[in-house]
């Protein structure tokens, strides 16, 4: 056989092994299967916890007038994104504890992938564009109203939406254009990009060069705007005379300070640390503080720290039950 038909003859296995990866399977928690009943109850109380805490954060604040402002719309936002978030990881992943041979067909995975990332970086500008409301809103409060107007918040809000959009697209589509040839167990409990590269038969260094310096730049850029807005928020809560002034300034900024801790905490420990350091079973449990306890604990720390949400609630409440008693 002429080099030429050998050459010819392997690029057609190629295509042929591309193309038999419809749908890969993902492993999960199989190597300790007593442990999956009990993760599948635990999983399924979070998420449901989770849906009902960011569905009546959002419908509060669509139903009260009075906290359509930038700080409240900026959180109505934020749990859209961690409801969505949620919703796009733990259903499947209920089904993968609850299998045996767990599978996500090429094209769900995909899916799957492009919105985890969609909505993590949405989450990330959204909570530095949260840190300038609360720097303008504390350093700036006479002129607060012009610097937070309707139109910078719009600009803010869709400038988050738009950036998870652009780097979700580029990112999803470049890792899917990889091979991934027979190679179909993902090693994980969903698709993110690390362990469903690692099927990829194909040279994925530059794709890792642009990923690595990618993440850094959405992590550290949104990071670097919250560092700098609460160290001039911190300056000006110092020279507040009364300790009542300070107490309050704190309280406002306390919510979000818990959320942006936890939020950039857990990512920068998965996204941001070597291959090698961590075993596949330790990567798997980050992960899961990742998806499952900042959309969790958001609204929490949001309704139970904020005492216009818990006047909100107490007095949609008020409303529903002086209707039934009518």
């Amino acid at each position: 056989m002429s080099l030429r038909q050998t050459q010819g003859s392997n690029i057609v296995m190629r295509r042929q092994n591309h193309s038999s990866t419809v749908e890969f399977i993902l492993l999960g928690f199989s190597n300790y299967p007593e442990l999956q009943d009990q993760m599948f109850g635990t999983f399924l109380v979070i998420y449901l916890v989770t849906v009902m805490g960011n569905a009546i954060i959002i419908t509060i604040i669509f139903l009260d007038q009075s906290l359509h402002i930038p700080m409240y719309l900026f959180l109505q936002n934020l749990s859209l994104v961690d409801l969505c978030f949620s919703t796009v990881i733990t259903p499947k992943m209920l089904v993968v504890l609850t299998s045996k041979k767990a599978t996500i067909s090429f094209g769900g995975c995909f899916a799957q992938m492009y919105f985890i990332l969609f909505f993590g970086v949405t989450e990330c500008f959204l909570l530095g564009a949260m840190a300038y409301d609360r720097f303008a809103a504390i350093c700036h409060p006479l002129s607060y109203p012009m610097i937070m107007n309707k139109r910078v918040f719009m600009k803010l809000v869709m400038f988050s939406w738009v950036s998870g959009t652009m780097m979700s697209t580029l990112q999803t589509t470049w890792v899917f254009s990889f091979p991934y040839c027979d190679h179909k167990e993902i090693n994980h409990l969903f698709c993110e990009t690390p362990p469903v590269l690692e099927l990829a038969c194909a040279d994925t260094f530059l794709f890792e060069v642009y990923a690595f310096t990618g993440t850094i730049f959405i992590v550290m850029v949104p990071f670097l705007l919250i560092l700098l807005s609460y160290t001039r928020i911190l300056f000006t809560i110092l020279r507040i005379p009364s300790t009542t002034g300070r107490q309050k300034a704190f309280s406002t900024c306390a919510s979000h300070l818990t959320s942006v801790t936890l939020f950039y905490g857990t990512a920068s420990i998965i996204y941001l640390q070597p291959k090698s350091r961590y075993s596949p079973d330790t990567k798997k449990l980050m992960s899961l503080a990742y998806i499952l306890l900042t959309p969790l604990l958001n609204p929490l720390i949001y309704s139970l720290r904020n005492k216009e949400m818990k006047r909100a609630v107490l007095k949609l409440w008020q409303r529903k039950v002086a209707f039934h008693t009518a």
